[in-house]
Parts: C-alpha cells; sequence; structure tokens
C-alpha cells in the first residue's frame, strides 16, 4: 500500500471540511430569530412580507403580552392568500398589495408553526 502525497492530504482534508460544513449550514445552524419591537399599544410588533415565503420566517416574542404580526403580501400566487396559526386557531386572508394585522395573545411557551394554507410557505413563532 503506498503512502498519499502531501496535496493528496490537502485535497482530502479539505473535501471533509467542506462535507462539516454543508452538514452544519443545512441541518443544524438555527436561525436566531427576528424579535418582535414594543409597538402602540402595548402590542410586540414585526411586519412580515409575504413573496415565496415569509421574511422575516423566524419571529420571537414574549408569552403573555400581545401581539401584532403584520403581514404585506406583495405577490399573486394562490399559495399565500392565506396565512394559518394553528396552535392558537388563527387563520387570516392576504390579499395582494395590503397589509393584514392578526392581533394575539400567546399563552402557549414554545416553537409554533405558521403556513400558507397548502404549507408550502412556513414560518416559525418562538413563544419565550
Amino acid at each position: 500500500m503506498s503512502a498519499l502525497a502531501p496535496d493528496q492530504y490537502a485535497v482530502t482534508l479539505g473535501g471533509f471540511a467542506l462535507i462539516g460544513f454543508i452538514i452544519w449550514f443545512f441541518w443544524l445552524k438555527r436561525p436566531a430569530g427576528t424579535k418582535a419591537l414594543a409597538g402602540a399599544g402595548g402590542f410586540q410588533e414585526v411586519m412580515i412580507t409575504v413573496k415565496g415565503g415569509y421574511t422575516p420566517d423566524t419571529i420571537v416574542v414574549r408569552h403573555g403580552k400581545p401581539v401584532r404580526l403584520n403581514f404585506h403580501r406583495v405577490e399573486t400566487a394562490q399559495c399565500s392568500e392565506m396565512v394559518l396559526i394553528p396552535d392558537f386557531n388563527i387563520s387570516a386572508q392576504l390579499p395582494t398589495g395590503q397589509t393584514v394585522a392578526l392581533e394575539f395573545l400567546p399563552t402557549k411557551p414554545g416553537e409554533h408553526e405558521f403556513a400558507c394554507q397548502m404549507g408550502m410557505l412556513r414560518g416559525k413563532l418562538i413563544v419565550e
């Protein structure tokens, strides 16, 4: 059996490093999330743009304080016509070019998903 040349060691190490980075980036990295800002009337407020997905798609709020999620839909795709937050029994139509405010009191700490009616567009509400 012959020994590997130094350049073969470098290429092999680089390959393993790249594989490790890909695993971390796609499966292990957790998004920090966008914290809701204090708005009028004591609401924790966030503006969410709907265009091929939700931006931001991870929102962090404090439990027990009222939340206002402002969804602004800028596309006409059928999938994004509605948003559902099943853990809080909330759903709303999102007309194109309009901002729709969803107001609720998050009483359940944890991670709660929101999505379009087809489940193709997804976001996460983290209640701390």
